[in-house]
């Protein structure tokens, strides 16, 4: 994805197409949401992020799913955060090359993982 292809900031969709559209003000949709209006204000105007908290009132609210919001948040989240750590060099980890204890502890997350999917 290159930088024409990040997808608008999920605040700007949360004031385009459920706020606005419905005649609300921040102030107004804060109250409604049970959040304050700084909370808010800060989400559509693009300085916070949704939360999981929020996802789940927006989802109550506008009768969707906290998933399509996280996963808005997300799809906006790691382009910049590829974009933000693209020239860090990080080695690749593997058991030649990290402590006993450290390489449990992957074999212990790896089992996790595979149980819960």
């Amino acid at each position: 994805m290159n930088a024409d292809e990040i997808p608008p900031h999920p605040g700007r969709i949360v004031r385009q197409e459920c706020i606005e559209p419905l005649g609300l003000t921040v102030t107004d949709a804060a109250k409604h949401l049970r959040v304050t209006r700084q909370t808010l204000n800060n989400l559509v105007n693009e300085r916070a992020g949704i939360s999981p908290d929020m996802a789940i009132r927006l989802s109550k609210a506008f009768s969707s799913s906290p998933e399509v919001w996280l996963g808005l948040q997300l799809d906006y989240d790691l382009p910049h955060a590829a974009k933000r750590t693209a020239s860090l060099k990080i080695a690749r980890l593997d058991a030649g090359n990290m402590s006993p204890a450290a390489s449990q502890a992957v074999k212990k997350g790896h089992q996790r993982r595979s149980r819960v999917t």
